[in-house]
Parts: structure tokens; sequence; C-alpha cells
């Protein structure tokens, strides 16, 4: 299973990893990007039954240099030379191309042309042709896509037509490392960088001023042209270590996430986990996942963000009601289910393929 080292695939691949050992596939993550830090080699050994193969090509992306590319996918042909794993789990694109011994699972995480609608927007235009040519073909090519959202797919379909086999897996958490606090505290939390036009944070300093409660974001600090970011208005809490910033959500009453674009989000997940009321951007992803689990503005609508916000603040049945709406919803959203989905397609692949597994408990191991 490929992966890179940070952020929300990462993650994923953690959560799932897990999932599939305690179900005896063995996994083995196959990183690219930045080198494993202490502390997520120290998140990889809490997972039975993980092996980690390291490498430093850079990320799948626009700004990937084509070398890279190249490289980093010689290096996974020539792991699954080695290791014949059942399955090949690709989160990315580019390299569903390569000639596996079986067409691989590709899962699709991002997409830089619907970001481009979403944030800017305006219709995509995609200076790099190489590089959506190489996303179609990695599609194309895949024995089966999984999105974690219907807007995902269908903007995959959209952008690089139509797919193959194809199914939605949401992504999943687990609840223990999100435990709700006994008492709730009087503070709002967002996460995520402020300078990003996604997750659109900023629109916060315009409507913190005018709430009762203080609005804390916790995320990197470190503007990556150079600098730090200040605030004027929210509380910046900065980067914060796993376990630190679930104590925040277990102890926040509202967690808001005002999004432009998101195939998921995986944050607002953890914090309904913990037992926040969510507050989210009124955006095709967010109302599939969340339905009626969670309170929805315009993005970009500062006033109705505001009245939302003073609404569940100052009426705290509601706020209790919208909790458990959103704790409830969040805990459908298993890694046990998210691995049964998986081992489902997992096995009809081999099937398909002509191995020789074709149950389950043969698939020995997933790369």
């Amino acid at each position: 299973m490929t992966t890179g080292t940070s952020g929300g695939v990462w993650t994923y691949a953690l959560e799932l990893s897990r999932a599939l050992g305690r179900r005896g596939v063995a996994v083995t993550l196959a990183t690219m990007g930045a080198p494993l830090t202490p502390a997520r080699w120290a998140e990889a050994l809490e997972v039975p039954g993980l092996s980690i193969e390291q490498s430093s090509w850079r990320l799948e992306g626009p700004e990937a240099t084509w070398e890279d590319m190249e490289a980093a996918g010689e290096w996974l042909l020539e792991l699954e030379e080695r290791l014949a794993p059942d399955v090949v789990h690709l989160n990315g694109y580019r390299h569903g191309a390569l000639p596996w011994r079986r067409p691989p699972l590709v899962v699709a995480h991002d997409c830089p042309l619907s970001w481009w609608e979403a944030v800017k927007g305006e219709r995509a235009v995609e200076e790099d042709v190489r590089y959506r040519w190489e996303v179609t073909r990695g599609l194309r090519a895949a024995g089966h896509v999984v999105a974690p959202t219907v807007f995902m797919r269908e903007a995959l379909e959209r952008h690089y037509g139509p797919l193959g086999p194809a199914s939605v897996i949401p992504h999943a958490r687990r609840h223990e490392d999100f435990p709700p606090a006994r008492v709730r505290e009087p503070f709002i939390l967002a996460t995520g960088r402020l300078w990003d036009e996604a997750r659109n944070l900023e629109v916060l300093e315009t409507v913190a001023p005018r709430l009762n409660w203080p609005v804390l974001v916790a995320g990197e600090l470190l503007h990556p042209d150079g600098g730090e970011v200040r605030a004027r208005y929210v509380r910046p809490l900065g980067r914060l270590p796993r376990r630190e910033l679930a104590g925040y959500m277990g102890r926040a009453s509202l967690y808001v996430m005002p999004a432009r674009y998101e195939p998921f989000g995986p944050a607002a997940l953890e914090a309904a986990l913990a037992g926040c009321a969510l507050v989210l951007g009124d955006i095709p992803s967010l109302r599939e996942v969340w339905e009626d689990a969670a309170v929805f503005v315009p993005p970009d609508d500062t006033d109705m963000l505001t009245r939302a916000l003073r609404r569940l603040v100052s009426d705290p049945v509601l706020c209790s009601r919208m909790s458990t709406l959103a704790r409830t919803r969040a805990l459908e959203f298993s890694p046990d289910r998210m691995a049964s989905a998986y081992l489902g397609i997992y096995a009809h692949q081999d099937r398909v393929s002509g191995g020789a597994s074709s149950a389950q408990p043969q698939l020995a191991r997933a790369t």
C-alpha cells in the first residue's frame, strides 16, 4: 500500500492497516516523500503486522518531477517482485498504469481540478497536460477505483472520463482515539492551516470578534513561502501532537470547518467522535457524509456563519442535540466496516485476475 508520510493519507493508511491486521492481513506500507519522523515511527509500531519500506521520491502531484515519478514506479515494481503481494493498493493515480502482475486498486484522495473549481470558482484549466493524461491512464488501468464519497467519484469521472469498476468507501477513525470529555468547555475549535484556501479558515478572523466564545485554531503556522502566519482574532494553537489535539476536540463544544473543498473531511469525523457539534461548509461532499447531523453554511457567507455559531453558543440544548447527532453519525464510519469493504474488493479482484486466493482469509499480504 503506497502512502505519504504525513497528512490525511498517512492517517488513512495506518487506520486501514490496523483494521486489516485484525483480520490477519499483513500490510507493507511503501512510503514516499519526507522520511518518517520519530512520531510517525511510533504510530506505525502500534499497528500489528505492519511493515515499512521507505523511499525519498517526491509525492505525486502537478508539481512533482516526472523523473521522481518514473524512479518511484521502478522501485514499486521491485517491491512487488520481492514481496509478491496478493494485492497492490495505490493511494495515488499515476502508478496505476505500471505493468503490475495484477491490476491494482487505486484510491482517490484528492483531485487538483475539482479543487480549482471549488476554491477559485471557475472552470479548471489544466496547465500540465501530461499530468492530466497520466492520471487518466492510471485510473483506466486500475482493476478497481475507490473514492471516499460519491462527490469524489463523480469528480473523477467529470475530469478524467469514464471509470471502470468503482466503489465508494468512506474513511474511518477509531472512536477510542477521540474520547469526549465529561464536561464540554465554552470554546469553538477549528483545525488546519489559516492560509489554506480550501479549508477557508481565514473567514474565522471575521467571525471570531462577533462571538462570545473564543475560536481556537490548531494547525501549522509556518507558511510554505516563509514566515509565520499571525492571527488577530482567532487563537492559534500551532501544530499539536495527535493526543493533544484529540484532547482539545474532546473538550470543545463546537467544531467549525467552513470548507470550500473537501473530498471527505476526516478532521470533522474526528471532532464528531470526540463529541463536538459540527458547523460545516455547505458543499456536496460534507452534505453527503453528515446529512442532518451538522449545521451547514455557505463557505463565504460570514453573516450566516456568525448566526449559526451564535445560535449554538446561546442554546445549550440545541448544541447538545447536534453533538449527539454528529457522534451517532460518526460512529457509523468504523474502521471494521471500512476494512470489510476493502476486503470484499480485494477478494473480488483476486478472483477476476485468476489468482489463487478466493476468500478473505487467504489474502495474506497487501502492499
